[in-house]
């Protein structure tokens, strides 16, 4: 009885996440373009996130995938996508030598938030999100529900990029 209530619940989520899918492909887009039509596009494109892929790739993953997870429980998916796309907003090289690597997953959100607002007015729920979305590396958690899809949404992208970056062999730039 409990996988079956699982697998209608599954089910329940899926076709929602299809209805908002088709319809929201350009509200996604509208509230994201502001932000990439300055120079942070070009700026995150040209900086390798993890193994092939690149910090705007993953970036705009974040955010695409968080907009429709807090769309579909009807939350502030225009601050989570935007969040979502700023959270890894630092101009560096963290595998860089002349960069202490082992302090960059504690010290990027604050970066990445001094960045974010140089270019855009933030609202209190995106810098939150952005200043904690390495909570579980860092002590103190977001406050906003959407703070967590962006951590976890984030987790699972870069554990899908290592994998595909593994197993494939080839420049995923190429492939999108």
């Amino acid at each position: 009885i409990l996988r079956l209530c699982g697998l209608s619940m599954a089910f329940f989520f899926v076709r929602k996440i299809l209805a908002i899918q088709s319809d929201s492909v350009t509200e996604f887009y509208s509230i994201i373009y502001s932000r990439l039509e300055n120079s942070i596009g070009q700026k995150l494109d040209s900086y390798i996130q993890l193994y092939c892929y690149t910090r705007l790739k993953h970036s705009l993953d974040v955010a695409y995938y968080s907009f429709f997870i807090a769309k579909v429980f009807g939350w502030d998916c225009r601050s989570t996508a935007r969040a979502g796309l700023l959270h890894d907003l630092f101009l560096y090289d963290w595998r860089d030598d002349s960069y202490d690597g082992k302090l960059h997953a504690i010290n990027h959100p604050t970066i990445a938030l001094e960045n974010a607002r140089k270019i855009c007015d933030l609202t209190m729920v995106e810098e939150d999100i952005i200043k904690k979305h390495m909570w579980l590396i860092t002590p103190i958690p977001t406050r906003y529900k959407e703070g967590f899809i962006v951590t976890f949404v984030d987790k699972a992208c870069a554990t899908r990029e290592f994998f595909i970056s593994v197993f494939s062999k080839s420049d995923v730039r190429a492939v999108y």
